[in-house]
């Protein structure tokens, strides 16, 4: 769930630095343009009140020297001004002629943007601002000013300025604001590490107790501790969920021993009764052979429900266990049985070790040994083969017997549950359900399939190492 949380937050958090970010770097790039052009306006002003001094006259007295010289001072101050700052300047009247430029080989071009800004200051308004200039454009910034005398525009200057320094300026605003994106991105992150971790360790602690609970471990509970006050109280309610699951669970765990319990004996006695009357009757008589029959089925139903009750109580003796020499054990205890029955039973026992009770898994492999022997037809055989992968070892035994349908196999294993074909072979449907339980409780597992071309093969799993 982090993981599809986590990426969300960061989109989100992303895309709202963006939303800030990006007005904020076309801010920072229109206020340095905007002070080169109040810079570049104050600049016209000046040399345009110079350009007035020059275009004045005093009367019929003013001698032609005294313009000269003006004009050669407004000149200096534009050539100064060229060799400062590498902004070209001039002062034009509206024939296009120059009154004194900076430098002396530049003139009003015929088209682009110094000739419509000088056009624009002829109709005695400033230029209006120049478009925008980005770090990668290399335009320039022209800004022009009327020279107006007796309310006529009698000249215009010029000023025609490099953007490098101003572009230099934007792009170490824009790494600053850059910095500070990525610091904010950095520091959100780490918020939304915390905020997913905090908003999630009782979804994680929650989810894992659940899959203990799941696999058998009915004694564990969720930490109620961190986390938000509605997921607190989620844990809160599970714990006790599980408590009252589990109370009912050892009350019916209980009342099904006790129950066995307390009938064996009434059982016994009527089994006692039952053969006192047998010899009453004369020898043979196949109805009392019958209810001795059907007493003696009901007493190991009742001892298999008191193995059944113990077996999902009792806590699992973990141990390494070599499973080969285990199987090869039982495979030789078993091999009488199969032989009276004309069963070949073979095995292919390496030495494994696995993480086991020993006396579980022996009871497990009984109880499915003596189902395959059970169920295979004279002259056919029964296969006991132990492998061990990473971390499992198993142990499957594969016959030849009748097999079961899709069906009856999602149903091996249930209590009391025997195939409608099997209904007359001695059992009571229990054994199946005790192995499983008992593996279950060490980390186990018994599962069936089917075995081609006929046959069915059981599989019992244990684990490689302690299951956490």
């Amino acid at each position: 769930m982090r993981t599809r949380l986590l990426p969300l937050l960061i989109v989100l958090m992303a895309a709202v630095l963006l939303a800030l970010g990006v007005p904020l770097a076309v801010s920072v790039a229109g206020a340095q343009q905007q002070n080169v052009v109040v810079d570049r306006i104050d600049d016209t002003a000046r040399f345009a009140a110079l350009a007035q001094f020059v275009t004045a006259s005093s009367g019929v007295n003013d001698s032609a020297s005294a313009t000269n010289e003006r004009r050669a001072t407004l000149s200096r101050e534009l050539d100064s001004y060229y060799d400062v700052y590498g902004i070209r300047a001039g002062v034009f009247y509206g024939t296009d002629t120059p009154m004194a430029h900076a430098p002396r080989d530049w003139y009003l071009p015929e088209t682009g943007e110094v000739r419509e800004a000088f056009e624009e200051a002829l109709l005695s308004r400033r230029s209006h601002d120049p478009r925008q200039v980005w770090p990668w454009q290399r335009n320039r910034l022209v800004v022009a000013s009327p020279v107006i005398r007796d309310g006529d525009v009698v000249a215009v200057v010029v000023t025609d300025s490099p953007t490098g320094p101003m572009r230099s300026r934007i792009l170490h605003g824009w790494l600053v604001v850059g910095a500070g994106e990525i610091a904010a991105m950095l520091l959100a992150i780490g918020a939304a590490l915390r905020l997913t971790g905090w908003v999630l360790r009782p979804v994680r602690v929650l989810d894992a107790t659940t899959h203990e609970i799941a696999s058998g471990r009915l004694k564990s509970r969720v930490a109620v501790a961190g986390g938000p006050p509605e997921l607190r109280r989620l844990a809160g309610a599970f714990n006790e969920m599980a408590d009252n699951v589990e109370d009912v669970l050892e009350q019916q765990r209980a009342f099904v021993a006790d129950a066995s319990h307390q009938l064996r004996n009434p059982l016994a006695a009527l089994l006692l009764r039952i053969e006192l009357l047998g010899y009453e009757l004369p020898e043979g008589n196949e109805e009392i052979a019958s209810v001795q029959n059907e007493g003696k089925r009901l007493a190991q139903v009742l001892d298999d429900l008191l193995d059944l009750a113990l077996a999902e109580h009792a806590e699992a003796d973990l141990r390494v266990t070599d499973i080969g020499a285990l199987a090869a054990e039982r495979v030789a205890a078993w091999a009488p049985t199969a032989a009276a029955k004309g069963v070949r039973l073979v095995g292919d026992c390496p030495p494994t070790t696995a993480w086991a009770d020993p006396v579980t898994l022996s009871s497990a492999l009984d109880a499915v040994i003596d189902n395959a022997v059970k169920f295979t037809p004279e002259g056919e055989s029964v296969t006991v083969t132990v492998t061990a992968d990473g971390e499992t070892s198993t142990v499957v035994v594969t016959d030849n017997g009748p097999g079961l349908t899709d069906e009856e196999l999602t149903r091996v294993g249930d209590r009391f549950w025997r195939s409608g074909r099997h209904q007359n072979i001695k059992g009571s449907g229990l054994g199946l359900s005790i192995s499983r339980a008992l593996l279950a409780a060490g980390g186990g597992s018994l599962s069936y399939d089917h075995h081609e071309p006929g046959g069915l093969t059981a599989t019992v799993s244990v684990p490689r190492s302690p299951t956490s």
